[in-house]
């Protein structure tokens, strides 16, 4: 497929989510989904950028809006109403991240008297620390886009609430860390065990946003220099190797914002970025392409479409071979060259995703209905993936 064609596919993709998620038919109750909705904001904005189309532009900023009204706000079926943060309607619309935003999930979250129980956890709602990174890149997107810094410090609000409610201390020496998922209002942990790539994907994000932040000329942004330095603690001696394919994506995707903030001058933590690299060769190495040969009804397209997109950043950090050679330490460069080029056969990955869940046939089983939003999402970023992949 060409990139004509391609964009041609993810138009009509989203154009259907926005249509049955309830974005632009009033008839339609809203259907918000955060993980989702922050690749859709970059999907419409992508087509914005090849078209120059306002009415990408404009549907980019709805659904913002939306997921700021519904996931900014207490469920319709809780005791609770109003924006999380608390704050009254005025303030809540001036700041309406600064008490996060629900992951969006069907069931009610646990109360607080109830049992824990790990399979119905995944259903149930609460706040996913990289649901909101996810959310904190599109924001910053959008600034980029639109030049709009209410974005920006919509998601450096986002940010540091995010860093406070859900950093714990992980050890009894006191060493910390990131609670997985949090109560709606942020008060208490839903699940205590710490994402293994959740301070990695702060690091990166805060990174972008306070780079991002320095672009405007603005008085009054929040300040995140004390979260980025407790964050890049966290990732100090850890390894990060993972057979998960959405795992890996989100890796490679690190790497590729990385990149763009080294070249750019706003990202100092070389040792991380070599390691990154490392860890996302060794995961995919060991994770190999066996689950290209499993039929439809065995796979999990949201997660091997999320391989597919970090893999497109891949592509990226060629880049940097070319950034580096004038104005950047060689020796750095040497070290970097190889493992680029190790991870640059692995790109021939990318079509066989794409190629397998662009088929109708493969679209029919319990795994695609169930999550469909998700699945054709990421596979419309994907396909047209240079927006989401963008930072600072």
């Amino acid at each position: 497929m060409d990139k004509e064609k391609n964009i041609m596919l993810v138009g009509d993709i989203m154009l259907d989510f926005a249509g049955s998620t309830g974005l632009t038919d009033p008839d339609r109750a809203p259907r918000r989904y955060l993980w989702t909705d922050a690749f859709a904001v970059c999907n419409f904005l992508e087509l914005y950028r090849c078209s120059q189309d306002e009415t990408w532009l404009e549907l980019a900023r709805q659904l913002v809006d939306q997921v700021h009204h519904v996931l900014g706000r207490h469920r319709d079926d809780g005791q609770t109403s109003g924006w999380l943060s608390g704050l009254n309607e005025q303030e809540g619309e001036l700041h309406p991240t600064i008490g996060g935003l629900r992951i969006g999930k069907r069931l009610p979250e646990r109360a607080p008297e109830e049992p824990a129980d790990e399979r119905l956890e995944w259903d149930r709602d609460g706040q996913y620390y990289h649901y909101l990174t996810k959310w904190m890149h599109a924001l910053s997107c959008m600034t980029r886009v639109a030049g709009d810094v209410t974005y920006l410090r919509w998601g450096m609000e986002l940010a540091r609430t995010a860093h406070r409610a859900f950093r714990c201390a992980a050890t009894p020496e006191g060493s910390t860390a990131l609670q997985w998922k949090m109560s709606i209002d942020l008060k208490r942990p839903q699940v205590r065990s710490a994402g293994l790539h959740d301070p990695l994907d702060g690091l990166v994000t805060y990174s972008e946003l306070r780079s991002l932040a320095g672009d405007f000329a603005v008085d009054g942004l929040p300040e995140l220099g004390e979260e980025i330095g407790e964050l890049a603690e966290m990732c100090r001696g850890k390894s990060l190797a993972t057979d998960d394919p959405l795992g890996i994506g989100g890796l490679l995707c690190d790497a590729n914002w990385m990149e763009l903030l080294v070249i750019k001058g706003d990202f100092q933590h070389l040792r991380l970025f070599r390691q990154v690299l490392d860890d996302s060769l060794a995961s995919l190495e060991s994770a190999g392409d066996g689950f290209l040969e499993l039929p439809a009804r065995y796979r999990l397209a949201f997660r091997e479409l999320g391989l597919s997109i970090g893999l497109r950043g891949v592509a990226n950090l060629a880049r940097l071979v070319v950034e580096f050679q004038e104005d950047h330490d060689p020796d750095l460069l040497f070290e970097l060259t190889p493992r680029i080029e190790a991870l640059t056969p692995h790109l021939a990955l990318v079509p066989k995703i794409e190629r397998f869940w662009r088929e109708e046939r493969n679209k029919g089983t319990e795994h695609w209905k169930e999550h469909r939003d998700i699945n054709m999402v990421m596979l419309a970023t994907s396909l047209a993936p240079e927006e989401f992949l963008q930072a600072g």
